[in-house]
């Protein structure tokens, strides 16, 4: 045997070990795993950070927001390199996020957001509630779909 294929053979195996033990996570290794995930997804949306989006995001990604509007990954990934939004917040409230695990491959994440910042339609302030869906890939976990409510009306003063 070749020491390429030596290599080649001990990379596979080293692949081979960490989707197994990812495969084998305990539920509550995996809610931590996605609430982790889906926190450092937010930051990156934050500072437009559209190659970490990219390493989160599903290839068939799709958001679907309140007003009814579907945008791909790559809607998203565009919308963080040309900088459509400036953020000042792109946040979860604390201790709004829960996770919970459907099966072994799927979790979804609610929370509420905190959104602050300018767009093309000038400045914004709002909250919104957020549903995220994670499904378990050969790469690890990854963000799938998206849904997000209209804005909450202001609090009552």
């Amino acid at each position: 045997m070749s020491p390429m294929q030596k290599a080649r053979g001990v990379a596979v195996a080293l692949g081979a070990l960490l989707m197994s033990a990812n495969a084998h996570a305990s539920p509550d290794q995996d809610r931590a795993a996605v609430a982790a995930l889906d926190t450092a997804y937010q930051a990156a949306v934050e500072r437009n950070d559209a190659e970490s989006m990219a390493r989160i995001l599903h290839p068939d990604m799709i958001l679907v927001v309140g007003r009814g509007d579907v945008f791909t990954r790559e809607d998203l990934l565009r919308s963080a390199r040309e900088e459509q939004f400036v953020y000042e917040h792109q946040v979860e409230d604390a201790g709004t996020q829960t996770v919970r695990l459907y099966g072994d491959d799927t979790a979804i994440v609610t929370a509420l957001l905190w959104l602050k910042g300018t767009g093309p339609n000038g400045p914004f302030d709002r909250r919104l509630w957020f549903s995220d869906t994670y499904v378990r890939t050969p790469e690890g976990w990854r963000y799938a779909f998206g849904q997000a409510s209209l804005s909450l009306p202001p609090p009552p003063q």
